[in-house]
């Protein structure tokens, strides 16, 4: 999702994380019985990191006893140097756990059920269905609280949009394909849409799809058709492809073929696209842009299909527990701290997440301006559908590297959008199979 470092910070921080993991084995305990706590971030941008610390210092202050080390390795390799640290057994105590990572950790048995430490935590009750929900698996064992959900919504350049002659962003998918496609100007540098054909091709691609297939989807598994079949079989299916590849062809920059999020935020906030599909941490991206005033600029609910409904594919990420720390009960603490209150109230406003608890929602933040889409899909679950999708699925990272392969193989003409779907359909019938 989110691609920011270079290489020479990579190094650094490498370095460090190296240092840090050999020297202090997972967290350890002073004479005066104050213990340090090793935190590690995996979604890293510095303004992201700034915000940790700053909660991390109000822990600290309520918390004498407790020090926490931040660990902030650059966003590319942050997933897999988590698993570095897992895998020797030391260096990690607290840990950003995502809903596509949580399954191959808690299988290695990297991962700390923290059900007896959060037992008896009074957040529980003010967390939403959803949080509570991602919170405890089918077997009630705690893995990770999420910190906030991530939600596909609709950028638009309010100017782009008015200045081809149209009055209101597009509702759907045929009517972004119009708008998009009456905008772009290639000799004026000016595109349709910030089309994703890098890294994570595949979300955008399988949105698209979903939206298409509303009336018969598994509101619990966003994969299957209500027969069992998957998504990727419905005769719909093709429809939605060939519509979003229209879109790459005739209204997306020819660059875009490997553009990935930095690219694709850029290409929005500098005015050469007018269309942007993405999650809601990017208002906060966009908002501290200096290439783009608040007036040029906000979102539209999630595009839909021809049924008239979108879905929305529910995407979290939280804080865990290393099974290998030596201090679970200290790193629970912190990780209650994180979950409730301001302190989570304030991490999700500073990175424009869904937030997890109940009362935000009665917030003038979540209300208005860019946020207000979000609030109108909360307020019409039936036109704005919300499905599961089988993140959790130990072969989950296989399928991005597979997904994302085939889509670009599709916009480089080696494959088709019909390959493709029996390719995807195949796939997935045949993993659910040998389970």
């Amino acid at each position: 999702m989110l691609s920011r470092r270079k290489a020479a910070v990579a190094l650094g921080l490498a370095a460090a994380l190296t240092v840090s993991g050999c020297a202090v084995g997972g967290g350890a305990g002073a004479s005066d019985g104050t213990v340090t706590l090793h935190m590690v971030e995996s979604l890293t941008n510095p303004a992201r990191t700034a915000v940790l610390k700053t909660l991390i210092g109000q822990f600290e202050k309520q918390n004498p006893k407790i020090k926490v080390d931040l660990i902030s390795p650059p966003t590319e390799q942050a997933d897999q140097k988590i698993q570095q640290m897992l895998q020797s057994g030391s260096g990690i105590d607290a840990l950003e756990v995502r809903d596509t990572t949580v399954a191959p950790w808690r299988t290695n048995g990297w991962l700390y059920d923290m059900s007896k430490e959060l037992k008896n935590w009074s957040g529980w009750n003010d967390l939403t269905g959803n949080a509570v929900k991602y919170a405890k698996d089918d077997k009630g064992r705690t893995y990770y609280i999420p910190y906030g959900f991530y939600g596909l919504s609709l950028y638009y350049r309010t100017d782009l949009v008015s200045a081809a002659g149209f009055k209101k962003p597009p509702a759907s998918w045929d009517e972004l394909l119009t708008q998009a496609t009456a905008i772009q100007d290639p000799a004026k540098r000016r595109y349709g849409y910030a089309f994703r054909g890098g890294t994570a091709a595949d979300t955008n691609a399988v949105a698209v799809i979903e939206s298409y297939v509303a009336d018969k989807i598994d509101r619990e598994n966003g994969f299957k058709l209500t027969n069992g079949k998957t998504i990727f079989s419905a005769p719909e299916a093709l429809t939605a492809l060939n519509t979003y590849f229209k879109v790459f062809k005739k209204a997306s920059p020819p660059s875009s073929v490997a553009w990935g999020y930095p690219e694709m935020v850029e290409g929005f906030s500098n005015g050469s696209t007018a269309f942007l599909l993405q999650d809601p941490e990017v208002i906060a991206t966009v908002g501290q842009s200096t290439t783009i005033t608040k007036k040029q600029w906000t979102t539209a609910p999630l595009l839909t299909g021809p049924s008239g409904k979108a879905v929305q594919p529910v995407a979290t990420a939280g804080w865990g527990t290393a099974a290998s720390s030596k201090h679970k009960a200290e790193t629970a603490k912190l990780i209650e701290f994180l979950s409730e209150g301001q302190a989570s109230l304030t991490f999700d406003k500073k990175n424009s997440l869904v937030p997890i608890l109940k009362g935000a929602a009665d917030d003038s933040f979540y209300k208005t301006g860019p946020w207000a889409s979000y609030l109108t899909m909360t307020e019409n679950p039936d036109k704005y559908l919300t499905v599961v999708q089988p993140r959790d699925s130990s072969w989950w990272t296989e399928w991005t590297q597979k997904s994302d392969a085939d889509v670009q193989s599709v916009l480089l003409g080696k494959m088709t959008a019909k390959q493709l779907l029996a390719g995807w359909n195949t796939y997935w019938t045949e993993k659910w199979k040998s389970q």
